[in-house]
């Protein structure tokens, strides 16, 4: 048969191998009428563009063939499928989904549960727009014990505001039905209060739900106690009505707590909205130009590399591409943060998630799915939520002694107020136990750091400042020098040829094309100034032969049967050209900020070019930013002095490096190491990759194209100091929002729990309620994290 279902991208979802290598029958999905098809070697099949579909019938075949391209877009429930393409492959394939620990991201997961280490639900690692089914479960836990809790509590306070309802049905009728409303709540809505607690003695890390079980176990146990074998307490424990009980404030606790867990888990469901934002910039469907110049409208995840696609004004750019036709601005100000659209046309490259504003394009699919540069910023985006900021490892110094601790001070508390404590003592040391354990619950602790940057990795996302990890963001936070390259960073990036000085009986248009003639097939920014220079002049270009790139000091190459170069002062010491003559000349042009080239003709100086590249409207600002920000500025670059400290001079940069190859780069940051300064470097992630890691903090000038610079810990979409500055701005106001969690947490639990424990009794006679001291704990989730959120709100 001609069958391909070993074919590395074929069509459908398959459950075997067709030659009977496995127990499980193979299907496929008919493209017309989206019937599962179990293939065997008499299936109907047919090949088309590389792919193989198979039908249930001789008439579903035949009218596949009438028109194929509509059925292999979008025929069968799973339409085509591509290499590429989500869910792709020849195989079952588990779901792709992810799950994580909001507290402790090295907890990866395949399927929802619990952590292991502090017992928080798993959230996905990439927001989804499904419904969160344990907020869902705990809102209804949380209005059922809510529920409960009313009558309890008039039950036991309703005398406070004049409704003594206890004396009206008499003690002992009104602790059964105490019971009676909170057993459901205990065995039921706080279930999974208990499971996680005991799940936490099991791994051994015990953590906030350690706590809580303890606390609301001990209440109800002695409540239990306390209403069925009361004679097992000694009379000083009795009123007239029996021993007291705890049943309401064990369900009031298991309310407080739910209302806490409801509010954190909408609040956290806040913290992924940025990456809920940048999934929703690629449209949901692509308009495709089929080979018969009819036009689709297909999903999205059916569009593969090469396929032609037609973008209206108004449309989203479905996928990196290249125009192929048209002309339009687009808006890439989700992307980069620039609010300014940007002019395409024939040639240029476009990024899936941007908006096409006026004109019509058609563009011809480059990176689609996973490789587009809208996935690479939500797995960036995605991977900084799961990193852990160094500040992160004195909290968990802290959490890891933490639990046992409170433990012991509730014990301790226990012991004291029994035999120090007034009569009723077992009540008040109860009482007392319970607050120090409901009180000191460490989730706040917990939550302090990773919530801050998960807020933070979204916020400079929709700024164009890709965070790769929270290590990074910190240290962004903390450096002193930053150093920055001058070719298209403080520059426009698009030098212009300005100057051409000729020697000996040569003439200006000779020497250009000489320089011109060797730089023809050079891609790099001075080498395509000088080549459109000498076009705009339409000048014919020879061909070089030999032609050979020398690191750091320019190219040679033979014109003609005459051995050519091009290049800096060391190009030409290099081959003993002695260039002192015209020093002065050159330094003119190059205290004009240009950039200046030797051309050698048969061993002796020819005349020179100039380049300049002007900066960008932009820098200027943005450096003075820098050193409000209290960063020193250093410029490193391969021009030479003088044209170095021309533009540094004009800018008010701090410290001018010039005549630095990509290696030197490395060694000026061990330099400034060796100094105590904390570097960040700035290039463009290729040849100062050395640099970039050796710094403290690497950051990565992208243009939108290429946003995975694994070198780097912060990429910008913007490629500009703009950008620099919009990370030292989120840096500092991340490590502040930080510290400010911290100190929450630490100050609460240092305040909360002596006062739960109730040392504050002898002096003024205030012992915390269990009740107060669970709303507290609720309440100390919730300010963290609402604090984490005002990130979401900074200026950058």
């Amino acid at each position: 048969m001609s069958n391909k279902t070993d074919h590395h991208h074929d069509h459908q979802h398959h459950d075997a191998d067709p030659e009977g290598h496995s127990d499980k029958v193979l299907k496929a999905v008919d493209p017309v009428c989206g019937m599962s098809v179990e293939v065997t070697q008499d299936t109907l099949s047919k090949d088309q563009e590389g792919e193989t579909y198979y039908f249930c019938s001789d008439r579903c075949l035949t009218q596949f063939k009438t028109d194929p391209w509509l059925y292999a877009f979008s025929g069968g429930a799973d339409g085509r499928m591509h290499e590429g393409a989500p869910g792709a492959s020849t195989t079952p394939v588990a779901p792709g989904t992810k799950w994580t620990c909001p507290m402790h991201p090295e907890i990866i997961r395949d399927e929802p549960g619990s952590c292991p280490i502090c017992g928080m639900a798993l959230e996905t690692v990439l927001p989804s727009d499904e419904q969160n089914e344990e907020l869902t479960d705990f809102t209804r836990r949380m209005w059922v014990s809510s529920a409960a809790a009313v009558p309890l509590v008039v039950l036991t306070m309703g005398e406070l505001v004049g409704l003594p309802v206890r004396d009206w049905v008499g003690h002992q009728l009104a602790t059964y039905v105490e019971f009676l409303i909170a057993t459901p709540i205990i065995l039921w809505a706080a279930q999974p209060f208990f499971a996680r607690g005991v799940e936490s003695i099991r791994n051994r890390s015990p953590n906030m739900w350690t706590l809580i079980a303890l606390g609301v176990g001990a209440a109800y146990v002695y409540s239990l106690f306390a209403t069925f074998l009361p004679n097992l307490f000694p009379d000083q424990y009795k009123t007239e009505g029996g021993v007291g009980t705890y049943y309401e404030a064990a369900v009031v606790i298991i309310a407080l707590v739910f209302v806490g867990q409801v509010l954190e888990l909408r609040a956290r469901e806040r913290t992924g909205d940025a990456i809920r934002a940048l999934l929703d910039l690629a449209p949901k469907m692509a308009r495709v130009i089929l080979p018969d110049g009819l036009e689709r409208d297909v999903p999205l995840e059916q569009v593969v590399v090469g396929d032609l696609l037609r973008v209206r004004p108004g449309d989203s750019i479905p996928v990196d591409a290249t125009v192929i036709e048209g002309h339009s601005s687009i808006d890439e100000s989700m992307i980069t943060g620039e609010p300014v659209p940007v002019e395409k046309t024939e040639g240029d490259r476009v990024t899936g998630g941007t908006i096409n504003k006026n004109g019509s394009l058609a563009v011809r699919a480059t990176q689609v799915g996973a490789d587009t540069v809208l996935s690479q910023i939500v797995e960036m985006v995605a991977g900084a939520r799961r990193s852990r900021a160094p500040i992160q490892g004195r909290a968990d110094r802290v959490s890891s002694v933490f639990v046992p601790t409170v433990v012991l001070i509730a014990i301790v508390a226990f012991v004291s107020w029994v035999v120090l404590g007034p009569e009723p003592a077992l009540a008040f040391a109860i009482a007392a136990a319970v607050s120090v354990l409901i009180i000191a619950c460490p989730c706040a602790l917990g939550l302090a750091t990773p919530i801050s940057i998960t807020t933070a990795a979204g916020r400079g996302a929709q700024a164009g400042v890709l965070i790769k990890d929270a290590e990074a963001l910190e240290r962004m936070a903390r450096v002193d020098t930053i150093i920055v390259d001058k070719t298209g960073t403080l520059t426009l990036g698009k030098p212009e040829l300005t100057n051409v000085l000729a020697f000996s009986d040569l003439t200006s248009d000779t020497v250009l094309k000489l320089a011109a003639a060797l730089e023809l097939g050079s891609e790099h920014p001075l080498a395509e100034a000088i080549v459109e220079g000498a076009r705009s002049r339409e000048i014919t270009l020879p061909k070089a032969d030999s032609f050979e790139a020398v690191t750091g000091k320019g190219v040679q190459g033979a014109i003609a049967g005459q051995t050519v170069a091009l290049g800096n002062t060391a190009m030409m010491q290099l081959l003993s050209i002695d260039t002192s003559r015209i020093e002065d000349s050159l330094d003119a042009l190059r205290m004009e900020g240009k950039t200046a080239m030797f051309v050698a003709l048969d061993g002796a100086l020819a005349g020179v070019v100039a380049v300049a590249d002007p900066i960008k409207p932009t820098t200027a600002g943005a450096i003075r930013d820098l050193h409000d920000l209290g960063l020193k500025v250093i410029m490193a670059t391969g021009d030479n002095q003088r044209t170095a400290e021309a533009v540094a001079g004009s800018l008010g940069i701090d410290d001018v490096r010039a005549g630095v190859l990509p290696e030197d780069k490395k060694a000026l940051v061990e330099e400034l190491h060796a100094r105590g300064h904390r570097v960040a470097m700035a290039g463009d992630g290729v040849n100062d990759a050395p640099a970039l890691a050796a710094a403290d903090v690497g950051i990565a000038m992208g243009t939108g194209a290429d946003v995975a610079v694994e070198s780097a810990g912060i990429t910008l979409l913007g490629g500009d100091l703009v950008g620099i500055v919009r990370a030292r701005k989120l840096a500092k106001a991340t490590l502040r929002n930080i510290k400010q969690n911290l100190f929450f947490a630490f100050a609460y639990n240092a305040a909360g729990v002596p006062i739960a424990a109730g040392v504050l009794y002898p002096l003024l006679g205030i012992l915390l309620s269990p009740m107060i001291a669970a709303a507290a704990m609720s309440l100390s989730s919730v300010s963290v994290i609402s604090n984490a959120l005002r990130l979401r709100r900074v200026k950058l």
